[in-house]
């Protein structure tokens, strides 16, 4: 117990005293404890207490069964959801994922002892303050994520433990306690028990944590062997090519770091001010799900490499077709880990361009646009200036100015608005068909014409010069 003093949203408040009028104990507990702790913004608050599911169902007016078998209530106030579970003790676990059973207790202590990790087995309430019964707070200070109890024991109960070790570290910066390692790299094949799905949301809160590079001790613990074989061929494949000088999994890597660096709002020293910004700007007005594609994209640009690697006379290292073969291998292993669809979707354009080598004209840039589509392609030079940052110093100034040049022509085609697809031209299928053409493919292909047409001249994207000019397409003979 302790006289700390944290602040609650007066919903948990509400909870948790209501809850010790009527004779039971509550607390804040896990997650928004150490994170208010660190002075950061807890996501969820939850509630651990005393009382029975049913006994908790009583003291709310409306409340949601969550997991009534674990002895979850969600308690809903105000709109939002708080969920409170009794305390408990679990059974033994037989299949490394899930506890057979599940037992109610009084005993706070007997919670906490459960949980994974000693910063996240600390509970709160203003009478008793801070309960903190396997020095949370002293890890804190140190800047490590140990178990509580013993470690094997944690990650027999639940082999998902170890990657949420990662992922901590790389959210909090803090470094895994040795002894909490080892226990991680006696059990890694444990981890082929757990599914896709959690495998799935315990890697990308590493990736776009502030510390992605946390990714290598998943690495070096074996852990990616069973879950992302593929990055460890990345990770001993060296380039032999004088454009890099990291093995591919490295580079990776430093790509998503450097996103990160940009999400974070640092200046890019090897960038112009024009792009430093520009890009700085980009990565601040994406969501959540579009800085996943990013970093996704990052990860997997260059996987196929290995795999198509080849060596000249010289020893020089070649990866011809790498980009179309990496966005295929791409697909599999997102499906392999129940990413959604359009994740998917958008990832495996990202990386087909991420190589796409535009020259330096407003004609060449805009096919390129075009080609890789309006809606991801400021993504897309996100991707390319990061893939060059990520190469050898010394072939950086030149790619860069080039990007420049291409970014502030896209900016312009941008401004101006112009047609990129059929769909921005000045005429659709319907406009043609009341000139008295008839639908069916040669619709389509008339339509495509039109656009390249304006693709070479877009000040020509206008309803009269397009009906004139598709007079002329349907007058040319076929090739």
């Amino acid at each position: 117990m302790s006289e700390y003093k944290m602040t609650m949203p007066q919903e948990v408040v509400r909870i948790i005293n209501t809850l010790e009028e009527h004779g039971y104990e509550a607390y804040a507990v896990g997650g928004c404890v150490r994170d208010a702790m660190l002075g950061r913004t807890p996501e969820d608050w939850d509630i651990t207490t005393s009382a029975k599911p049913l006994e908790v169902k009583a003291l709310f007016r409306k409340t949601i069964d969550t997991g009534l078998q674990h002895g979850t209530i969600t308690v809903m106030m105000n709109g939002e959801g708080y969920e409170v579970t009794t305390y408990r003790i679990d059974g033994e676990y037989e299949d490394g994922r899930h506890p057979k059973e599940v037992a109610f207790t009084t005993n706070l202590k007997m919670d906490l002892e459960r949980r994974d990790f000693t910063i996240n087995a600390m509970a709160y309430n203003d009478q008793s303050g801070l309960v903190d019964e396997f020095d949370g707070v002293g890890d804190l200070k140190k800047g490590i994520i140990r178990c509580v109890g013993d470690a094997g024991q944690r990650f027999d109960e639940d082999a998902l433990r170890m990657l949420r070790a990662v992922r901590f570290s790389g959210q909090l910066g803090f470094v895994i306690e040795p002894d909490t390692l080892r226990a991680m790299e006696a059990r890694i094949q444990n981890l082929e028990k757990i599914s896709a799905e959690r495998i799935r949301v315990e890697m990308t809160k590493l990736l776009i944590s502030p510390n992605p590079g946390t990714i290598r001790v998943a690495y070096t613990a074996g852990m990616t062997k069973v879950f992302l074989p593929e990055l460890d061929r990345m990770m001993t494949c060296e380039q032999q090519n004088h454009h890099h000088c990291y093995t591919v999994g490295e580079h990776s890597i430093h790509g998503i770091e450097r996103i990160q660096s940009l999400m974070a709002g640092e200046k890019q020293n090897e960038l112009s001010g024009y792009a430093s910004e520009k890009l700085r700007k980009l990565c601040a007005s994406l969501d959540k799900k579009q800085y996943t594609m990013l970093v996704l994209t990052m990860l997997l640009h260059d996987v196929a490499k290995p795999a198509v690697m080849t060596l000249d006379d010289n020893g020089e290292g070649h990866f011809y077709g790498h980009p179309e073969k990496s966005a295929a291998m791409a697909r599999s292993i997102l499906k392999r880990l129940t990413y959604d669809n359009d994740t998917i979707d958008t990832v495996v354009r990202l990386i087909r361009y991420h190589d796409y080598r535009m020259e330096n004209t407003m004609r060449a840039v805009r096919r390129a646009a075009s080609k890789i589509g309006r809606d991801i392609m400021w993504m897309e030079f996100a991707v390319q200036y990061v893939d060059v940052l990520a190469q050898s110093p010394d072939t950086i100034s030149a790619k860069t100015a080039k990007l420049d040049s291409c970014m502030k022509k896209y900016e312009e085609i941008e401004e101006k608005n112009q047609p990129l697809c059929v769909k921005d031209l000045a005429v659709n299928g319907r406009d043609l068909m009341q000139e008295g053409i008839k639908p069916g493919p040669q619709l389509g292909k008339l339509l495509q014409g039109l656009l390249e047409t304006v693709l070479e001249e877009p000040e020509r994207n206008t309803k009269e010069e397009l009906l004139v000019l598709v007079k002329e397409l349907e007058d040319s003979p076929n090739d």
